[in-house]
């Protein structure tokens, strides 16, 4: 059974920073692509950020410009989200996911977690 389980959400206020961490079970984690997506109420499921399977190129959404980070560490099954300079804006669910193309499109990507709350507050 596959399971993306995230942790590391939680209430910071603006400017303050978060890390947050996917472990990933029941799969060859290096085998997949890995994204980070959130979702904040009433609106669509958003892109933030994805990194290819060994690790050595990432990409994000145009809204990050430089404050968030993804990495990931295939020995511990891991995917992580630094985020840096938050603002009330950054409120959000967030998700990771496990696909198999490195893509912004949410239809590439298999596997999903259940999210994890970010709450800025101004």
């Amino acid at each position: 059974q596959v399971q993306l389980a995230e942790s590391g959400g939680g209430l910071v206020q603006a400017g303050g920073s978060l890390r947050l961490s996917c472990a990933v079970s029941g799969r060859t984690f290096s085998d997949d692509v890995m994204g980070w997506f959130r979702q904040a109420p009433g609106k669509e499921r958003e892109f933030v950020a994805a990194i290819n399977r060994s690790g050595s190129s990432a990409f994000y959404g145009d809204f990050v410009k430089g404050r968030f980070t993804i990495s990931r560490d295939n020995a511990k099954n891991t995917v992580f989200l630094q985020m840096n300079s938050l603002k009330p804006e950054d409120t959000a669910v967030y998700y990771c996911a496990a696909g198999g193309s490195l893509s912004p499109n949410k239809r590439e990507y298999e596997y999903w977690g259940q999210g994890t709350q970010v709450t800025v507050s101004s």
